[in-house]
């Protein structure tokens, strides 16, 4: 076993570290303004990392070089080190982080240019951000862009950790050579593989989506998770999150979660933070629709509805923006308002009234926090079939109104019956429209009187 390090008092929990850790080594992308290549995060804190991560010497063994010359392609030679995290003193951490990771930067592009030198035809260079970084205290976290990269990078790194701890148990640890490494690394197969693949829109990017057990929640969830995204599927019926989540497949993950409880919001994004490693998309979906003549509603019904279609937009968008502050590489507040919220019908206020404060809300989102590169949109849409909209709730007003259910549903302009997947579509074109905010978009078919002014 290795001697110990003295820690703080009270060592910051991984899900508060995670996404200072993301940010720091997150890259900008030189081509489009506001684009950010991100990576997603593993955590690993089992007995034998701890200890590894804990010890006094780490500085020495956990820079010898890797375990196995192939391990160097998907790990790099060496983890980064960071400070242990003191939880009293996080924005003193996430300087130490920040300058840490320049720092490997820059001995990463040195590698690279001593090694590179009087190569025909030339290498070319990776990106130079780690793979692995080791947190006293804390434990490991693997890099990726995905999480399937990331779990790799961090499964290599624990058994390295294994091989590491046997060594220095009997004497030291040694790799080869750094000419060797950078062979391994640089392999021919290797570099002809660059350029071939194209990164999805949302590679890299973490979102969580609310009310995600329903039929439009459960849409943006799939249309993300198409695009790359990894995706955090929230809903008040845990069993119907994580059946979502199920179809969805891969590194999905179903919570359960009331969005109207602030401590089970901050416990669920805490768990996407020590999942995948922070958040970059906030998508704020969840709601029902209380109804009533808003003269004779009684209180605990209008309250009942302000707690879920307005508070509970504001709960969920305070818990992203703190992930998205620390990480500093700006993101996306989406919200599911309603048509209701600017073309209100009858015996709708209850639920009407919430949704035209969380269309301001969106608003004041955009200028608040517009400056930090988070951008806040809506998306409006109406006559959608979901929970709100139920198979009786559409025979009956198709009744009221004389007409078949089909022509109904396709009451707009366009003659069109508008799906969940329209509204997915619409909130994935403001999740990578990098320079739209305050902004709202209307699926609906058509519906002039629903139009904003």
């Amino acid at each position: 076993m290795f001697a110990p390090v003295a820690l703080p008092n009270r060592v910051a929990a991984a899900a508060e570290v995670a996404p200072i850790l993301r940010g720091a080594c997150s890259l900008k992308d030189p081509t489009v303004e506001g684009a950010w290549h991100r990576f997603v995060l593993t955590w690993r804190a089992g007995d034998a990392v701890l200890a590894y991560a804990n010890g006094r010497e780490l500085a020495r063994y956990s820079q010898a070089g890797v375990v196995t010359p192939d391990h160097t392609i998907r790990t790099k030679n060496y983890p980064l080190l960071v400070p242990a995290p003191d939880a009293a003193h996080l924005d003193d951490f996430a300087g130490a982080v920040r300058a840490a990771v320049q720092k490997f930067v820059a001995d990463y592009q040195d590698y690279f240019v001593r090694n590179n030198a009087g190569r025909n035809p030339p290498k070319r260079a990776l990106d130079p951000m780690p793979r692995v970084i080791v947190v006293p205290g804390v434990g490991m976290f693997g890099l990726g862009r995905t999480l399937k990269d990331a779990t790799v990078a961090a499964d290599i790194a624990e058994n390295a950790i294994l091989t590491i701890t046997d060594a220095e148990a009997i004497g030291r640890f040694e790799s080869i050579s750094e000419p060797d490494l950078f062979e391994m690394e640089y392999w021919s197969l290797e570099q002809a593989k660059l350029g071939k693949g194209v990164d999805k829109k949302l590679a890299g990017q973490v979102a969580v989506i609310t009310g995600a057990g329903g039929a439009i929640g459960g849409a943006i969830a799939r249309r993300f998770a198409a695009e790359g995204a990894e995706v955090a599927l929230l809903d008040l019926d845990a069993a119907a999150a994580q059946a979502a989540a199920k179809q969805i497949g891969g590194s999905a993950l179903g919570i359960g979660c009331d969005v109207t409880k602030p401590d089970a919001v901050r416990a669920a994004f805490e768990r996407v933070c020590a999942s995948f490693g922070g958040l970059d998309i906030a998508v704020s979906n969840a709601g029902a629709a209380w109804q009533g003549r808003i003269g004779e509603v009684d209180d605990a019904t209008l309250r009942q509805s302000f707690e879920l279609n307005f508070f509970a937009h504001q709960t969920v968008a305070q818990a992203a923006v703190r992930v998205m502050q620390a990480q500093g590489t700006g993101g996306a507040l989406l919200f599911n308002v309603s048509k209701q919220a600017v073309n209100p019908g009858p015996g709708f206020g209850p639920y009407g009234l919430p949704k035209a404060a969380t269309l301001l809300l969106v608003r004041q989102y955009a200028i608040d926090y517009g400056r930090d590169g988070i951008r806040a949109n809506a998306v409006n849409a109406d006559r959608i079939r979901s929970g709100l909209l139920t198979p009786d709730m559409i025979a009956q007003r198709s009744r009221a109104r004389g007409v078949s259910e089909a022509d109904y549903m396709a009451g707009n302009l366009l003659g069109r019956e508008v799906t969940a997947d329209d509204v997915a579509q619409a909130f994935f074109h403001h999740a990578i429209a990098l320079k739209t905010t305050g902004d709202v978009t209307t699926v609906d078919g058509g519906n002039i009187a629903a139009a904003l002014r």
